[in-house]
Parts: C-alpha cells; structure tokens; sequence
C-alpha cells in the first residue's frame, strides 16, 4: 500500500473464497469446470471498472509450488527444475515441494494437454483469476504489468492457447525462483525490474508502474526536434 501511495496507484485486494479449499492436486483437481470458469469470471469482473494500467500480484502461501506444477504441466518441464524457496523452505521442504509436483503431474496425465484444463487441475484460485483479469484487460486494451511467479504462470496458460493473449503484458520483475525465469524466458518477456523479490505481492509491478508512467509522459510530451 505504501507503493501504491508514493507512485499514486490504487490498490484492490480480493478475497476468492478462503473458507474453501481448493482439491490436492496430487490425488483430484484444484478446481471443478464450474468453479474455474466462475473465478475467471470474477477475475473479468475486477477490471470491471476501467483503468490506465493493470498490476497483477497474487498473496497465498504455496503459490509457488502451484505456479511450479501448473508451468511444469504447460511446458512439459521437470518439477524439481522449477520449484525454488518460495517464501523460505529449507533444502528438504523444497524437495517435498518438488516431489508434490512430481506426484501431480502423474497423477492427471495426459489430461494436462489442456492449457485451460491444467489451470483448473493443478492450477487455483489466485491463478484462475489472474487469468481472467488479464483477458478482460486484452478485451477493454488496458496494458498489464505481471509480477511475480504466479501471475507469470497464470499468464503462461493464455499464451499457450494463443500467444498473442499477452501482447498487451509486461513483466514487472523477475523473482528468483528457478521456475520464473525459465517461464519468463518462453514467454518472450524480459523484466522491468529484477531487485530478487521472493514474493513481491504486486511490489514490483508497483515499482514498475512509475517506469512505465514516466515512459508514457516521455512519449506524449516531449517535444521532438527536427533538423530540416
């Protein structure tokens, strides 16, 4: 809150449903074809209002390992070479976390061929609606920082159905969690910011914002010289 403060963004936070849980992904989907496509909906919705510039952040403990999976499931990856430390796990909590995508991932098959069918199988809430927030901004031509992991990975299930869904996206900053990087990678987009946020929580894109606010003043007020 106190970025948005100083580079004069407003801020939004949404509850998706904390009362109940999403399914294990390691032995049934996060989520049923009803509940993912009504948190898409309620992602559409929360840019109902309009805006200049999108910040897409996520707040959940384990997202990363959500964000390791779902990425994994889209491009066919090891899980062990995306997982990190997420919000702090020692050597063998990583290596848990990498033995749950592991699981995941064998236990869906070959129904994660599916980009929108990964989302709802291995993916969540925070993602289902991260997803549907950036195709509203597509839809209403409102440009999108991403930051973080999550809202990379959630980002990633768009391209992988068309790749032209994140022409209007940039990446705000770049986390260090191993996945990030590789998924940024094939994504195409390159980092505004790279300060080793581990879990920004839209920091970065609110530090990116007044880049990309100076970068649009630079275009429409600057006065060009022409030499005849």
């Amino acid at each position: 809150n106190q970025v948005c403060i100083a580079n004069d963004l407003g801020l939004k936070v949404f509850d998706l449903a904390l009362d109940i849980p999403t399914g294990d992904i390691t032995e049934e989907a996060a989520l049923d074809e009803r509940g993912c496509a009504a948190t898409m909906a309620f992602g559409m919705e929360a840019v109902a209002g309009g805006a200049d510039l999108l910040c897409l952040g996520d707040l959940g403990v384990g997202n990363s390992t959500i964000a390791a999976a779902l990425c994994a499931a889209l491009f066919g990856e090891e899980g062990a070479d995306l997982v990190g430390s997420g919000s702090g796990a020692d050597a063998a909590m990583i290596a848990r976390k990498a033995k749950a995508v592991d699981r995941a991932l064998a236990f869906h098959g070959a129904s994660l061929g599916d980009p929108l069918e990964a989302l709802r199988r291995v993916g969540g809430r925070e993602f289902a609606a991260i997803a549907g927030a950036i195709l509203a901004a597509r839809m209403q031509k409102i440009p999108v920082l991403l930051d973080g992991f999550v809202a990379t990975a959630a980002a990633a299930v768009l391209h992988r159905v068309n790749p032209a869904a994140l022409d209007h996206c940039l990446l705000a900053s770049l986390s260090p969690e191993p996945g990030h990087a590789k998924v940024a990678d094939r994504l195409g987009l390159r980092p505004l910011l790279d300060l080793g946020l581990n879990h920004g929580e839209g920091v970065g894109a609110g530090l990116a914002a007044s880049l990309v606010k100076a970068a649009a003043l630079t275009s429409s007020g600057m006065a060009a010289a022409v030499r005849l």
